[in-house]
């Protein structure tokens, strides 16, 4: 797996500083009041601004992302409170193991890659490996070799957009096992996914459908879009950070440039706003932001700044992914650590369709806006004083 390489030679603005330890203030007091209010529950969403413990869920997916941001905390609170945020994180990530063999959703990777990968790294247990494993090898079991596709939880002819932001739980188990079973069956989702959902212009569909006879490719259309022929931003977002992931994993530079495609498209339709709305192709939509995917994005955008060859274009996606932060942490969308909002980020959505969570706090964006931050963050501080 290619590393996590930074943007060569870039200097990450100064005042970067204090916008993460802000940050992180607001997340140790709503981390922090959420597993003491709530302990050993997984809300998804916020309903006017407090945590649904018990609301509606479309699928079973965001275990991870509470464990996932305890695990950033066990490094990033006040060091008096690390040991209390590092058990809560081992806790929290404890209390998902079972979903190791869970072959009904196709959303591993936000479960294990979050939590387990992270408990793996800071111990080096072989024991913590195993269950990341065994998760790819059951996103892998997934596979159809009818169409070439892991289909969604939703039912087998269907394709999603957001597995590419789970499909390397498979590629990892692939590298850690060799087993060149899973290799392929991976690297054929991926092309499947690049052939189907990805669009000329960068643009990516949420969902693709497909005989389940014969494999062939029948339309696109959309769980969570505008419409069909929509541009789902937090799709989008998937798009952008999930085949930058994969091309980290196999080196095909095909994969490469399709997350270059879809930062591009992203920047194009998003501009100087950062944040887009739910979809771009709505006309004048009533919430103007979805902040959950500028998140995704941002972690997607610095990723990929690292991994593209030219230092112009590195500095590009590095200067756009700190600009989506900083309008992050202003005071449009982040919570300040005082008022009665309990999520870190505002205006997120879960299922504007649904009507679920829709201009809320939502797990995943405070996960992927805590996660973000830190990589920069981590990366200024390997080059200050350099």
């Amino acid at each position: 797996m290619l590393p996590l390489r930074p943007p060569h030679g870039y200097t990450v603005p100064s005042d970067f500083t204090q916008l993460a330890e802000r940050v992180w203030s607001v997340a140790h007091q709503k981390l922090g009041a959420l597993i003491e209010r709530h302990p050993d529950r997984f809300p998804l969403y916020t309903t006017d601004g407090a945590w649904s413990v018990d609301g509606e869920a479309w699928t079973n997916w965001c275990e991870g992302f509470l464990g996932g941001q305890l695990w950033l905390l066990a490094d990033r609170a006040e060091p008096a409170h690390r040991a209390s945020f590092r058990a809560a994180a081992e806790h929290y990530s404890a209390l998902i193991e079972e979903r190791k063999t869970d072959d009904t959703v196709h959303d591993l990777g936000f479960l294990f890659w979050s939590t387990w990968r992270r408990w793996f790294e800071a111990t080096g247990d072989p024991s913590k490996n195993d269950v990341l494993i065994t998760a790819g090898r059951t996103t892998a079991s997934r596979f159809r070799e009818v169409g070439g596709y892991m289909p969604s939880f939703r039912q087998p002819d269907s394709l999603f957009i957001d597995i590419m932001m789970n499909i390397h739980m498979a590629l990892y188990a692939a590298q850690q096992t060799g087993d060149t079973a899973l290799a392929h069956a991976a690297i054929t989702h991926c092309l499947t996914t690049r052939r189907y959902l990805m669009r000329g212009d960068g643009s990516a569909s949420h969902e693709a459908m497909f005989d389940l006879e014969t494999g062939a490719f029948l339309a696109q259309t959309t769980q969570q879009g505008y419409s069909d022929t929509g541009s789902w931003a937090r799709g989008q977002a998937w798009a952008l950070y999930g085949f930058g992931t994969v091309y980290r994993f196999t080196g095909d530079r095909r994969f490469l440039s399709t997350a270059r495609a879809a930062a591009d498209f992203y920047i194009e339709r998003t501009g100087d706003r950062f944040v887009p709305p739910n979809d771009w192709e709505e006309p004048s939509p009533t919430r103007p932001f979805e902040s959950s995917a500028a998140a995704a994005a941002a972690g997607g955008m610095w990723q990929l700044a690292g991994l593209v060859d030219d230092p112009t274009g590195a500095t590009f996606y590095a200067d756009y992914a700190i600009g989506i932060l900083r309008r992050l942490a202003g005071p449009e969308f982040l919570a300040t650590a005082e008022e009665q909002w309990e999520g870190i980020l505002k205006h997120g959505s879960y299922h504007e369709g649904k009507n679920l969570g829709v201009d809320e706090s939502v797990m995943w964006g405070d996960y992927w806006f805590l996660d973000s931050v830190d990589l920069v963050q981590r990366y200024a501080e390997s080059t200050a004083g350099s």
